[in-house]
Parts: structure tokens; C-alpha cells; sequence
């Protein structure tokens, strides 16, 4: 962990900063992934479908990680595994161009997990090096 901190957020690191962005961005490319994928890329019927209410539960957990909630790190790196196996699925399934969009969107679940893990393992860490840290004596 680095020791440096983020200028507008004294005492993150710049590492927690990164994952947090890094989550967000991911999760905000799975919400644009999922309404492009099922309103005009591949859609399952032309015109759109209804699947691409899918991208609703992702829109939940977009201010907790903003206000870096740590519950929502933490539900957020289960939620994903859901829109995972239906990348798996679908790009196991689904002709091209669909295949390739459940590719990415495998891929984009992957960050968002790595991201979420990280970033509630980096807190942790630092919340505990506080902790351990003896205060100054005043004395």
C-alpha cells in the first residue's frame, strides 16, 4: 500500500482511490453494456427486449460506491457473479455479435469483483494499521 494520499480525500490512499475508481467505471460500463446490448447491439427480439431491465440492479449500488459504503463493496462483489454467469452462458450460447458483448461483459464482472475485493481488503488493512499505530504522547 502506498503511503501517499489522494488530494481531495486526505487520509485514502491512492490505491483504495483507484479501486474505487475502477469500480465504478466498471459498473457503469456493465450498466451501458447491458442497455446497448439488449436495446440496439443484440438485442433477443429486434426492436429491444424487456432483458434489458437487467441493468436496473446495477444502478442500485452506483451511489454507495461513490459515498464508499463498505456494505456495498462488499454486496456488490456478490451481485456481480449473477450478471457473470450470464455472460458465460450467453457467450457460450449466443451467436456473434452477442457472444463477443457476453465476452466483455464477463470481463467488465471480473474488474468490478477485483476491484470490490481490493478495495474493501485495502480499507481494512489501513483501518487496522490506524488502530495498531500508538497516538503521540502530549505529554
Amino acid at each position: 500500500m502506498q503511503s501517499e494520499f489522494t488530494p481531495n480525500h486526505p487520509g485514502v490512499s491512492t490505491d483504495v482511490a483507484a479501486t474505487r475508481w475502477l469500480a465504478v467505471g466498471s459498473l457503469l460500463g456493465l450498466i451501458v453494456l447491458s442497455l446497448a446490448w439488449e436495446l440496439w447491439l443484440a438485442p433477443l427480439r429486434p426492436g429491444g427486449s424487456w432483458l434489458a431491465l437487467k441493468a436496473l440492479p446495477l444502478a442500485w449500488p452506483l451511489a454507495g460506491l461513490l459515498k464508499r459504503r463498505m456494505y456495498t463493496y462488499r454486496w456488490v462483489s456478490l451481485l456481480v457473479w449473477l450478471y457473470f454467469t450470464e455472460g458465460v452462458v450467453r457467450a457460450w450460447s449466443d451467436p456473434a455479435p452477442g457472444n463477443w458483448l457476453a465476452a466483455i461483459e464477463i470481463l467488465l464482472c471480473l474488474l468490478l469483483f477485483t476491484a470490490c475485493a481490493l478495495h474493501v481488503r485495502l480499507r481494512l488493512a489501513a483501518a487496522k494499521a490506524r488502530s495498531s499505530t500508538p497516538a503521540a504522547d502530549p505529554t
